[in-house]
């Protein structure tokens, strides 16, 4: 693989070594934007990584390092996810500016320096996330579009194909045990929820997080059949 070198100021020191990868897309109108934005001192942003559409591979922050990409985040009771995470930026306009798929160059780059980051660290398949699970009140990215599924089936992620389970989608509003099961299996999982058995904003935005990853079909808060289906089964797989 060969990299680009583009430092970036935007760092500092990790309390122990990385068990996470969290991916972004950059959100921006260009590439080019993104990069300048993550070198930018003023910006306090970066990754440790950036790949471009056309499988372009830029390396910004060591992994050494404690890059500035996730912000106020939280999985598995760990609120500082910029010490306990390599950070991956993947061009794309983003939601924002004109969201698009994932290039296959992007993709073969990615799971290419997946393999050698996790060939480095101890990152386990369930670790492997989206900057909208371990931030679903502020973020989309990657996104619905992502290929999530193809990922985990080159050997990195969570994924499984579940048979929907059955019953009516819960529903924003909506009160009682099957509201409750479904909040304790989402902070299982990671996710940061209480478990009030009240459907509120704060489970709309984490079954929208847990559909871009796991169930893109629909992303619309409303937990249906396929991703009670697959919430369940990811229980079960993961560690």
């Amino acid at each position: 693989m060969r990299i680009r070198e583009v430092p970036s100021p935007n760092h500092d020191v990790r309390a122990g070594p990385p068990d996470m990868i969290v991916l972004h897309y950059t959100g921006m109108p260009s590439g080019e934007a993104a990069l300048a934005r993550m070198i930018d001192p003023a910006a306090k942003v970066s990754a440790h990584w950036m790949i471009g559409e056309d499988g372009s591979v830029v390396r910004l922050v060591a992994e050494e390092r404690r890059a500035w990409h996730a912000g106020a985040a939280f999985w598995r009771g760990a609120r500082d996810i910029n010490g306990v995470s390599v950070g991956i930026e993947l061009v794309n306009p983003g939601h924002e500016y004109g969201y698009r798929p994932f290039p296959a160059p992007q993709i073969a780059a990615l799971v290419e320096l997946l393999g050698e980051i996790r060939s480095r660290w101890t990152i386990p398949d369930a670790r492997i996330l989206g900057h909208s699970d371990v931030a679903p009140r502020r973020k989309e990215d990657p996104g619905e579009l992502f290929p999530w599924e193809g990922l985990a089936e080159a050997g990195h992620g969570l994924w499984f194909r579940a048979r929907p389970a059955p019953g009516p989608s819960l529903k924003a509003g909506e009160e009682g045990a099957a509201v409750l099961a479904l909040q304790s299996g989402l902070a299982r999982l990671g996710y940061d929820l209480a478990a009030s058995g009240r459907y509120d904003e704060a489970t709309l935005a984490v079954v929208r997080a847990f559909q871009r990853h796991w169930a893109p079909g629909r992303i619309d808060g409303l937990a249906d059949g396929h991703a009670r289906a697959m919430l369940l089964a990811l229980l079960k797989i993961s560690p």
